[in-house]
């Protein structure tokens, strides 16, 4: 049974809120659409605020979801134990108004972009919901599920402004794909006993924090680099993007090696934290390298 605890003030409601959305982790996912957004040359402020606001809408539907369907395991994790259901700062049912309010209008607010981005945002709270969270405890393979929907924002974004599938909108899904394995598997590491007492298996291996684990993680790694140079290669980015590139991608690189090495927790939250750096450094690199790149072209002509 969930807690029953004092009416709680407006103030904890709020903040109740906020915790049921995952707000912070929102937000930055948006960050990733607007770099996707911008690197195509959209500049269309009205697109922009459909672009952010309906995103950021579709992703707190997303984690609220998410926090409907594991609020038993919740109980169970430290780390979740807090949330506004387990503790008995919100009903399920109003869990569910909020979902259902954030999915319609920010899916209402996509579609006045055009219906790629609706489509793809619908995409990314069906896969996550649906998939990725009821998958968690069946296989490892989830992380590559959750993959998927966690590399839409930066496509989503290009697709705004595009309004078609393209090779730079992939390029960018490609780049945020790669890039999720060794950021997920860190957590994963960093957090495997509170996983594991919530039934989670998401380390690539079943043999838990392990050298198949680390290696994995060290090839994914590997694999970011020559993902991450795809803009440069395109010439859709300039020299300052190759730099960039080469060097987040080896120092990422050296943190996957020094984990593989020593299978400490403490290696594994210091490549955890690299990759929080490394996404919106890379992509922000991307987006005004291009710009640099468009102005030249222009200047040559």
């Amino acid at each position: 049974m969930e807690k029953v605890l004092e009416k709680p003030s407006v103030r904890q409601k709020i903040k109740a809120y906020i915790v049921f959305t995952k707000f912070r982790l929102s937000a930055l996912v948006i960050v990733s659409a607007l770099t996707g957004y911008l690197f195509v040359g959209g500049s269309d402020g009205l697109t922009m605020t459909y672009l952010l606001v309906g995103g950021l809408l579709v992703t707190a539907a997303s984690n609220g979801a998410n926090q409907i369907w594991e609020k038993d395991l919740d109980k169970l994790m430290k780390r979740t134990e807090n949330r506004p259901i387990p503790q008995g700062r919100m009903s399920v049912n109003e869990g569910l108004l909020i979902v259902v309010l954030c999915l319609i209008v920010g899916s209402f607010l996509l579609l006045k972009i055009n219906l790629y981005s609706a489509l793809l945002g619908v995409l990314a709270f069906v896969l996550y919901v649906f998939v990725y969270t009821p998958m968690k405890r069946i296989s490892p393979w989830a992380v590559f599920v959750g993959a998927i929907p966690g590399a839409i924002p930066p496509f989503l974004g290009a697709i705004a402004h595009t309004g078609e599938f393209g090779l730079i909108p992939g390029i960018l899904f490609f780049v945020q794909f790669t890039w999720q394995f060794p950021h997920f598997w860190a957590i994963a590491w960093v957090m495997y006993d509170d996983y594991k007492a919530g039934g989670f298996s998401l380390l690539p291996s079943r043999s838990g924090k392990s050298k198949a684990s680390a290696f994995q993680i060290v090839v994914y790694s590997l694999a970011l680099i020559p993902f991450s140079l795809l803009p440069w290669l395109m010439g859709t980015t300039g020299l300052v993007s190759f730099i960039f590139a080469i060097l987040l991608g080896l120092g990422f690189l050296f943190l996957a090696l020094r984990l593989y090495r020593t299978l400490e927790v403490k290696d594994a939250k210091k490549l955890m934290f690299a990759s929080f750096i490394y996404l919106p450094i890379i992509q922000f690199v991307y987006v005004f390298d291009a710009v640099d790149e468009m102005i030249i072209k222009l200047l040559a002509l």
